[in-house]
């Protein structure tokens, strides 16, 4: 049963809802773009580590940094007992990257609501500039 009288119920499937597609705020108003970021509590983001089969997932706090995003998933990948197994699990050992092909890293103090991405690559720190450095002698 509807808590809108037939008449009305018809008129605002026909209209699209009036203001049920727009953001209503605490306050009874529109929401600016300050009250929409305080809402957004967390992010479910995904994280490819080299040579790994599947992404390790999980929900993080639009707040915390690369740095911790780098932790986090580190710790769940090692949590599952993943393989291949991680030659270390030192969190400075590690890149963030957009993904695999992308060459730049991302800053460490960096917060992930800033950052647009939700799908990342997380590989050694050698690894990367080992094979820069072979791209680069073959150029």
């Amino acid at each position: 049963m509807s808590c809108f009288p037939p008449s009305k119920r018809g008129q605002d499937v026909m209209e699209g809802g009036g203001r049920s597609k727009e953001v209503v705020g605490k306050r009874g108003g529109f929401m600016d773009e300050h009250e929409k970021q305080r809402q957004l509590s967390k992010l479910l983001v995904n994280v490819n580590i080299e040579k790994s089969l599947g992404p390790v997932k999980m929900l993080m706090s639009p707040e915390n940094t690369v740095c911790d995003l780098i932790k986090a998933s580190i710790e769940i990948y090692v949590k599952e007992k993943r393989r291949p197994l991680l030659d270390g699990t030192d969190p400075r050992c590690f890149e963030l990257h957009y993904s695999q092909f992308s060459l730049q890293r991302l800053k460490p103090d960096e917060k992930l609501m800033n950052l647009g991405s939700r799908n990342f690559f997380l590989c050694l720190k050698s690894a990367v500039t080992a094979s820069s450095s072979d791209q680069a002698k073959d150029s």
